[in-house]
């Protein structure tokens, strides 16, 4: 095994600047108040301010194993105390027991090669070999999404790197140490190829950042290679700018590749939002970090990571509307498609209190996708149900099998008792559908239904929530209601009634449900739409005159033979969508064909060049992966 030194100074550094923070072993999360809204522009106070949040992580979960004196402390805590030298025997005794019975799979490999670096040259020589010897005994499963397999590489490079020059007998795999990390590194090269040229294929997804942020994190950090870590800590970079770019006070919003059942429609309960809180400090966290634990890994490793200030201004420093025009690309398709990855066209446009998003629909992933979206800000977003949207609540084995390959029987009815509950339920709010289309203009939203009659559930479900007031269902059509401050104007285009919305407690048993106290709007017809319209509060007197604009706005459609709209919004513009046709905005055709990367006010990058650029007023950072050069710049 090779010494461990070149991260002595780093490490040491950090953790004073940690202990000087004072934080107690066991604090509680921020959870008192609303997050603030104010820039911090000292960058010193900045840097203190997240390592105070980085201490706070590691104190919380570290304090869930006190009172048993650490006997049952998993991973990430053991790898928390591990760094700090803390503990060494609790870890010892636990790293043997856990060794007893190793996992298989990506979820296993991470943690325990996490353990591993963060004990190299603190656990007995007894704990380290019994980690050794797990990796040669025990077969490890690749899974079967990108994220998986990100995770998966991460952690066979970097234990291939601490056990060089051994033979295939040694691993499970039966390779060498030297093609484990070939294989690893070959991969991981690969994906971050396609990533910055292409997209990504889990773009935006509201829990699966972490999968991706935490082994770029162990990379940047362990690697050995020079240049694997300056990729690993440049591509840290490009995701946590996407994710400044498109979060709304610290929220990350729709579209989303990957969501679920509950962070669809309460929208701060997601692990990404973890990660504004963690980076920006500009949302709050809540009692026990509900729905971020993940975070703990990260936080392991956190204080070697410098938010660089662009990144950290385009978060919470906003001073104007924010258009933005991305590209991406869906899961990988294995049978049943002519495109290995289908490309995901996506328009994020920001204000000061609200946002809406979208992108041209279509199957992206088959269970968890999001296409479109409202979401408003609220003073305090924990539990509130802050977003509305419709959707045509698709299920299809045959859908899932283009996705996956694993026998196609057992997956649909599976799949609810997988973290994926509402999969086969008529009133889900989640997944996107072949029967979809949506056109986004700024704040207005057309989404155009023509499901087939034999798919199942040939309905569309439109979301109303709880956290909705003034709601009106006038009797031209449109529903008026407000989110927060923000008007919202929504038109469905045929017949329908309402059925509550529900959660799923346990997200691994669907039987288990209970009313959240929203509305799901029901229309079960099969040619079908939703016309959604967004307003700031400052923009109208009141309801009525809000009510009285959008009536006054010249509206056409027709749902035989297909679905079709002509809408003027309230920006003036004249919006046509055809079902199965390109939409046109005041006559002009949408081309995606046309569409860059990143295109917006802060991002920008060409499709295919492996160059970010990230700028906010006079700031600005350049990543370019031909040069492996992250480059700050000053805009005139």
């Amino acid at each position: 095994m090779k010494p461990f030194t070149y991260l002595l100074k780093p490490i040491a550094s950090a953790a004073i600047a940690l202990v000087a923070t004072g934080i107690s072993l066991h604090a509680q999360p921020s959870a008192q108040g609303p997050a603030s809204r104010e820039v911090v522009e000292s960058v010193d106070e900045r840097r203190n301010q997240y390592l105070a949040r980085v201490r706070e992580m590691q104190d919380h979960r570290v304090g869930l194993y006190h009172e048993d004196n650490y006997a049952r402390i998993d991973n990430s805590a053991m790898a928390i105390l591990l760094m700090r030298g803390d503990e060494i025997e609790a870890c010892n005794r636990r790293v043997l027991e856990l060794m007893e019975e190793p996992g298989t799979g990506p979820f296993w490999m991470f943690p325990t090669a996490m353990v591993a670096y963060a004990g190299r040259d603190k656990l007995s020589d007894e704990a380290r070999g019994a980690i050794r010897d797990a990796w040669r005994t025990t077969r490890q499963l690749r899974g079967d999404t990108e994220n998986h397999w990100v995770m998966y590489h991460a952690a066979m490079y970097l234990m291939a790197q601490m056990y060089p020059d051994e033979p295939g007998s040694e691993w499970w795999n039966g390779l060498s140490s030297s093609e484990n990390l070939e294989e690893g590194r070959s991969w991981l090269l690969d994906w971050m190829d396609i990533t910055t040229t292409i997209g990504q294929g889990e773009y935006n997804p509201t829990h699966y950042i972490g999968e991706y942020a935490i082994p770029l994190l162990m990379l940047s950090v362990w690697s050995e290679e020079p240049a694997m870590r300056q990729r690993s800590r440049m591509l840290l970079d490009w995701l946590f700018a996407e994710l400044a770019t498109v979060t709304l006070d610290g929220m990350l919003r729709g579209p989303n590749s990957r969501t679920d059942d509950t962070s669809v429609v309460e929208r701060w309960y997601a692990l990404a939002n973890y990660f504004s809180w963690q980076l920006f400090g500009n949302i709050p966290a809540g009692e026990g970090f509900r729905g971020w634990g993940w975070g703990n890994y990260f936080s392991v490793l956190a204080e070697y990571y410098d938010v660089p200030e662009v990144i950290y201004r385009i978060a919470v420093d906003r001073k104007h509307d924010i258009l933005q025009r991305d590209r991406a690309r869906s899961r990988r398709i294995w049978r049943y498609g002519d495109e290995h990855m289908r490309p995901i066209y996506k328009t994020q446009y920001l204000r000061d209190e609200y946002a809406v998003g979208s992108h041209q629909g279509g199957i992206s992933d088959p269970i968890q996708s999001h296409v479109w979206d409202v979401t408003w800000t609220v003073d305090d977003p924990r539990g509130v149900h802050n977003t509305m949207f419709s959707l045509h609540p698709h299920s299809s084995g045959k859908v899932m099998q283009m996705f996956f390959c694993t026998y196609p029987e057992p997956m649909p009815h599976a799949v609810t008792y997988e973290g994926k509950p509402s999969y086969n339920s008529a009133n889900k709010l989640l997944g996107c559908s072949p029967y979809e289309e949506v056109v986004q203009d700024l704040d207005t939203v057309i989404a155009l239904y023509d499901i087939d009659p034999e798919a199942n559930f040939p309905q569309v479900n439109g979301f109303f929530s709880k956290d909705l007031s003034d709601v009106t269902e006038h009797n031209s059509g449109w529903i008026f209601a407000r989110g927060g401050t923000t008007y919202l104007a929504y038109r469905p285009l045929a017949d329908y009634h309402w059925q509550p919305h529900i959660r799923y407690p346990n997200g691994r048993d669907p039987t288990v449900t209970e009313e959240t106290g929203g509305r799901i709007l029901t229309s079960p017809h099969v040619k079908n739409g939703t016309i959604l319209q967004a307003a700031d509060g400052d923009e109208f007197t009141d309801m009525v005159a809000f009510q009285s604009a959008i009536l006054a706005l010249p509206l056409s459609y027709e749902l035989d033979p297909v679905p079709s709209v002509r809408f003027t919004s309230l920006r003036g513009k004249e919006i046509v969508a055809k079902y199965g046709e390109t939409p046109y905005i005041d006559g002009q055709p949408i081309n995606y064909g046309d569409w860059k990367l990143f295109e917006g006010p802060h991002l920008n990058s060409e499709v295919g060049s492996r160059v970010l650029t990230i700028t906010h007023g006079p700031l600005g950072r350049v990543l370019d992966f031909n040069t492996l050069s992250s480059t700050d710049i000053v805009l005139e």
